[in-house]
């Protein structure tokens, strides 16, 4: 039994329409009307499909294949949001494979012994509401429905207000049980594609360490304030961005930390800004060295706060990626892949994923497919379309192998 292909790679491209970007890829950020019109096209692809869409009060959707007894489902899932310029593939192949393997086993008349539901998890890039795999950590129990509605984006619009203006604010309760997950998804670096490998069997991840800091200085005039009475915010933040890149060089190759974003008020020119906010994170293969690269981060930060004369807060802090993933779900995707006769390789990711709060409540594992020179998170992003076919009919094997278990 093979997935349909010529389907897959329609959706795909369909999806590519939706919420298009600049130079080919995607803008199609979380809770907009593209997120929407996406989201709506999914569910009219499942309904066309006999089956059944429901949402939670997160707006994750679900999407059901029944099985010949009730209970817990195998949850095959990722997400359909995309980054300011992102690419076509990152996340919403994990949906839409999910999709066309509940299709494959439809046509089949294949009844799974556990039902089989494919997710797809809000705002898991974190672009526009931060931090990233918001909506799977309310469903792993992680964090709270009222902390989720009350995250702001850069405008100051609500996740609650934002979920409910384009139709998805479910009735279902968020969190249920399950009883495995599987999410394929693009490597998102050069490994696999380099070796010309089909597949990557994730054991585990990157531990990943988080800030968010604020800079409070004062206004005042850019030609007569003397330079000892400045208290400019946005010379703190770029102080404290460059300690923070060399901590990433500091701990290469293996180590990296990152300045994703900088912002300041009022920013404008004749005027010492008196706030400047800034996001970084720090990750490693070693929990320890990433605990070490962060606390050096909270250095760097004070100092850059001292040397400008301003104060820090320390917005928000976030961490995850210590999870291993199930010994018995990666040996599923191995020995689909052998099947197969994919040739496969035990990885770590070193990018974020929903599978890690689903982890923690659920057996869990991401199977890796490759993307072309590892670009990602960039509109040029590309895969293989054979990797493509070959990962999504070992997905399909696996999880009916997991549904099907006594």
């Amino acid at each position: 039994m093979n997935i349909n292909d010529e389907r897959l790679w329609q959706t795909l491209m369909h999806s590519a329409t939706i919420g298009p970007g600049v130079a080919g890829g995607l803008s199609r950020l979380t809770l907009t009307e593209a997120d929407g019109a996406m989201r709506r096209t999914f569910a009219s692809w499942a309904a066309d499909a006999g089956l059944q869409t429901t949402v939670d009060a997160a707006g994750n959707m679900f999407v059901r294949l029944g099985g010949a007894m009730d209970g817990p489902p195998v949850l095959i899932g990722s997400h359909l949001d995309t980054q300011v310029a992102g690419g076509r593939f990152d996340g919403i192949l994990g949906v839409l494979a999910g999709l066309e393997i509940l299709k494959t086993l439809k046509e089949n008349d294949v009844a799974p012994t556990r039902p089989i539901e494919v997710v797809n998890f809000t705002n898991e890039e974190g672009a526009r509401f931060s931090p990233p795999m918001m909506a799977s950590a309310v469903f792993a129990g992680v964090e709270t429905l009222d902390w989720l509605y009350a995250r702001t984006d850069r405008d100051g619009v609500r996740y609650g207000d934002a979920l409910a203006a384009i139709g998805f604010c479910g009735e279902a309760p968020v969190g249920k049980p399950a009883d495995a997950y599987f999410e394929l998804h693009i490597e998102q670096g050069p490994e696999l594609y380099d070796e010309g490998l089909d597949l990557g069997i994730v054991t585990g991840a990157f531990a990943v360490r988080g800030i968010t800091a604020t800079f409070h200085g004062e206004t005042a005039h850019t030609g007569p304030t003397p330079m000892a009475r400045r208290k400019n915010a946005l010379v703190a933040a770029a102080i404290a961005a460059a300690a923070v890149d060399e901590i990433g060089r500091a701990h290469a190759p293996i180590g990296k930390a990152t300045v994703a974003r900088l912002t300041a008020w009022p920013n404008t020119p004749g005027i010492l800004s008196s706030e400047a906010s800034l996001t970084v994170d720090a990750r490693h293969a070693d929990p320890f060295v990433a605990d070490t690269m962060r606390d050096k981060m909270l250095l760097a930060l004070a100092q850059a706060a001292e040397k400008a004369n301003v104060t820090l807060k320390i917005a928000a802090e976030w961490r995850f990626g210590d999870e291993r993933f199930d010994q018995g779900m990666m040996e599923n995707l191995r020995a689909a892949a052998t099947a197969r006769g994919a040739t496969h390789k035990d990885m770590l990711s070193q990018a974020g994923h929903d599978a890690y709060y689903v982890s923690r409540v659920a057996p869990t594992a991401i199977l890796f497919c490759p993307c072309v020179d590892g670009v990602t998170h960039n509109e040029a992003e590309d895969v293989p379309r054979p990797a493509v076919t070959k990962a999504a009919n070992v997905l399909l094997d696996a999880v009916l192998a997991r549904a099907n278990r006594p």
